[in-house]
């Protein structure tokens, strides 16, 4: 087959394992409040129960460059989404706590392997623009697992029913994986060339162990760590602190997620005249005008407005510095520094929002100073990340 056309063949489907890794992220929280009266287990549990998931998924990011060194990328696509839908029937059967630590493992390995993967072999074959699309797809599958979690119980299929319909997509998912795993070998590599804003010239020979490599990692725990404190908290700091209505404050935050999505969406169209370093570092930048506006005391209508931008600054900086790696370092180094960089983002996401947690307690106010801070210090490090390579 032509190189040219099994590229065309092979994006929806590399689309669709994006969409399957957003399936189950938000469905957890839908499920749970059911879930844990079904099971009696306390309330409280759910935190721990999603840390461990991100230790797996954490470990598997960090160890995806060897695996997929040795196993390819389609391959191991296909092993990681018969892993998640496993575990996600597994859960649908569970009797007990001890069937969802059991499930943990394999949806925790199957994620962290799907993202670092995808994101490495859509850095490597394909173009920015299509980078922002496939975590656009992640987006459709977030907001996807819900709704089908919400149905199944509105219905009386219940939590079971919700985590037995999306395991059964994930698997059906495998299926498509396995008939296309030959497209996988067929598409050409995408030269790490000129980026708009970055420096055209010879090929990087910087390594995964440099300063740089492992400095990308940080850069994505802080990126996650500032979009997810700010979905997490919004609503609690416009309701606790601020006296706005609860379906006031849910729209907003749903706004913000919203941008986050559409603003990849448009990102997807505009970063070839625009160049990928430079629509990051404006990403970052409109991000803190964005954090700014929700640190301050402002009616409801302009902190949702602040939310806003801060989604439309984030939008663009997660998939531009994902596919920016093959041209800031050696090509033996690309799927590593992406999985550290997957890693780092799951790391990220687990350890400062329990350290909110327990700021919150004392003052949620200072939750968006957090926000304004991360927001700050991101933007310093992409731009030092740009100079340096």
């Amino acid at each position: 087959m032509r190189p040219a056309r099994a590229s065309l063949l092979l994006l929806p489907v590399v689309y669709l394992g994006f969409i399957s890794l957003g399936l189950p992220d938000g469905t957890f929280g839908v499920a749970w409040p059911t879930l844990h009266e079904s099971l009696r287990l306390p309330i409280g549990l759910a935190g721990p129960l999603m840390l461990v998931g991100t230790f797996f998924s954490a470990i598997s990011s960090f160890s995806s460059g060897r695996i997929i060194a040795r196993f390819k990328t389609g391959p191991v696509v296909l092993v990681s989404c018969i892993l998640t839908g496993s575990a996600l029937l597994i859960i649908s059967r569970a009797q007990h706590l001890g069937w969802l630590v059991l499930a943990t493992l394999p949806l925790g390995f199957g994620a962290g392997a799907v993202d670092a993967g995808l994101n490495g072999y859509v850095a490597r074959h394909y173009s920015g623009r299509h980078m922002n699309w496939l975590h656009a797809c992640w987006g459709i599958g977030a907001t996807t697992g819900p709704l089908l979690m919400s149905a199944a119980i509105a219905t009386g299929g219940g939590w079971r029913g919700g985590y037995a319909t999306i395991g059964s997509i994930q698997l059906c998912l495998a299926v498509v994986f396995v008939l296309t795993l030959p497209l996988w070998g067929a598409v050409p590599s995408h030269a790490p060339q000129q980026s708009g804003g970055g420096a055209g010239g010879p090929e990087p020979t910087r390594g995964a162990d440099s300063l740089e490599g492992w400095a990308s990692a940080g850069i994505f725990a802080i990126y996650v760590a500032a979009e997810m404190n700010t979905g997490l908290w919004a609503s609690s700091v416009m309701v606790n602190s601020r006296g706005v209505a609860p379906a006031t404050a849910g729209f907003c935050v749903s706004a913000y997620y919203g941008s986050i999505t559409a603003g990849r969406v448009l990102s997807g169209f505009v970063i070839e005249r625009v160049g990928n370093r430079r629509l990051v570092a404006g990403g970052a930048l409109l991000a803190i005008v964005g954090a700014v506006g929700f640190s301050m005391p402002l009616p409801a209508v302009l902190t949702g407005l602040s939310l806003v931008l801060l989604g439309l600054g984030f939008a663009p900086i997660y998939p531009g510095l994902m596919h920016e790696v093959p041209r800031r370092f050696a090509p033996e180094a690309v799927q590593t520094v992406i999985g550290r960089q997957s890693g780092g983002a799951y790391v990220g996401g687990a350890a400062v929002p329990a350290l909110a947690g327990w700021i919150a307690q004392y003052s949620l106010e200072s939750l968006t100073w957090g926000v304004l801070g991360g927001a700050v210090l991101l933007l310093a490090a992409i731009r030092w990340l740009d100079h340096r390579t």
